[in-house]
């Protein structure tokens, strides 16, 4: 069975546990090791059917660490073989810790959302953990109440009715008074493009659940063109329904973050 190379993400983690401990050679008993072990092992991001017993076990975590740790540039030892992406991460470590730790709270968070599946990792084979901090970046700017508050203000200034700019549907028409208010903020730049820069109001969009989700699908569409689909689908004849959503929100309930492809 062929070895599974290592992510960016999977190495960040590695090297944020060397790093931890002062990069010192851990034993593949010691606790924290088992431990990352077991998160990758259990991560979604690599098929079962592809793996063998050696998959991220704890002596493969370990070495994997001790690869690193070798590039360290205060190492005297004679470096193992490696790879250019562990010199990579862990340059990014030693020029940026601050942000880094940042990226390793986002790479961990990833890996244990129960939203990551086989289906997504096999579609995004080679840059799905990558992007999935840039989606967890994506996730919080989505989720923000005050640029939420902000943007529902300003529709209601300029009389622009709180429904899905795709597909026209009102919460409040549908649910009355419980779903008042209701709507999820879409950022229509992903941040592998626009890169971490301050939100414009205009660069939000009022989306409701599904049309959220289809803009989120592989491969990455605008509301805009999402509408142009929705509008051609009924002019050829298929209804424009107004779209059944299961998941009415609970008073007060906040925006939702759905998947995002940004990968590279």
């Amino acid at each position: 069975m062929a070895q599974i190379d290592w992510t960016r993400g999977e190495i960040i983690l590695a090297t944020s546990l060397a790093n931890a401990h002062e990069w010192r050679q851990l034993s593949e008993d010691h606790p924290d090791v088992v431990k990352l072990s077991k998160l990758l092992r259990a991560a979604k991001l690599h098929p079962v059917s592809s793996r063998d017993d050696a998959f991220r076990s704890p002596g493969s975590v370990r070495r994997k660490m001790a690869d690193i740790r070798t590039k360290h540039p205060n190492y005297t030892g004679k470096p193992t073989k490696g790879n250019q992406l562990e010199h990579d991460v862990l340059r990014d470590f030693l020029d940026d810790p601050a942000g880094m730790a940042a990226e390793t709270d986002a790479v961990r968070a990833a890996l244990q959302s129960e939203d990551l599946d086989v289906p997504e990792a096999l579609e995004l084979r080679e840059s799905v953990l990558e992007g999935r901090v840039l989606l967890v970046r994506h996730q919080r700017r989505e989720r923000s109440p005050a640029l939420r508050r902000k943007k529902l203000k300003d529709c209601e200034r300029r009389g622009q009715r709180i429904a899905c700019e795709v597909c026209d549907f009102d919460f409040l028409v549908t649910y009355g008074d419980r779903g008042r208010g209701y709507i999820e903020v879409h950022h229509v730049l992903p941040l592998h493009v626009s890169g971490e820069v301050a939100t414009e109001l205009e660069d939000l969009a009022l989306l409701c659940s599904n049309c959220h989700r289809m803009v989120h699908k592989t491969p990455w569409t605008t509301p805009t063109q999402l509408r142009v689909v929705v509008r051609a689908q009924s002019s050829a004849g298929g209804p424009l329904t107004t779209p059944r959503h299961t998941d009415a929100p609970s008073p007060g309930e906040q925006v939702r973050g759905h998947w995002v492809n940004l990968g590279t």
